[in-house]
């Protein structure tokens, strides 16, 4: 049985067009991973995608977690909510094009409904603009993300560029 999956392609291309959310109510904190800990990109991503079939790094080895969190180009950063894990990024540097993608985005399951997710992109596109002559950040999201996912996106400024239907 085949299922359509509507897949958004979206941009942001100044700090000026962020729509920031305001800081949630609860204490919490966004760092980036240093040094690197590939244990945390795996952790994040199997915990965060489980229900939404992010499937592609499964069959990775610990070794291609280990090349993938190394590279200079992929930035991690993790929310925390006291001392709990709550969320993370990856940004990927892309110098030949001077952009940043957002390559996974997310909280975990438990955390979600508390207004962190704004405030978790915020930061991220707050992040990719403090590099000079940055042209945009782009992200994808499809029909299995979350249902806010979306709305986040563009309520953060974003403007979708692409959109294609596949099947699967």
């Amino acid at each position: 049985m085949k299922e359509t999956i509507n897949r958004n392609y979206l941009e942001i291309k100044s700090l000026n067009a962020l729509v920031e959310s305001f800081p949630p109510k609860i204490s919490c904190s966004i760092k980036i991973v240093k040094p690197n800990d590939f244990q945390i990109n795996k952790f994040f991503y199997k915990n965060v995608g489980k229900k939404h079939r992010w499937i592609d790094r499964l069959v990775w080895s610990d070794s291609d977690w280990i090349k993938y969190s190394s590279d200079p180009k992929v930035q991690t950063y993790i929310l925390k909510v006291s001392d709990d894990l709550a969320g993370y990024f990856e940004l990927i540097f892309h110098d030949d094009s001077n952009e940043i993608e957002i390559a996974y985005f997310g909280l975990l399951e438990e955390y979600h409904n508390k207004k962190l997710g704004g405030y978790l992109l915020s930061t991220a596109i707050k992040k990719c603009f403090e590099k000079k002559n940055l042209k945009r950040v782009w992200v994808h999201t499809c029909t299995l993300d979350h249902k806010n996912a979306l709305k986040n996106y563009l309520a953060r400024g974003m403007k979708i560029y692409k959109n294609e239907t596949i099947e699967l």
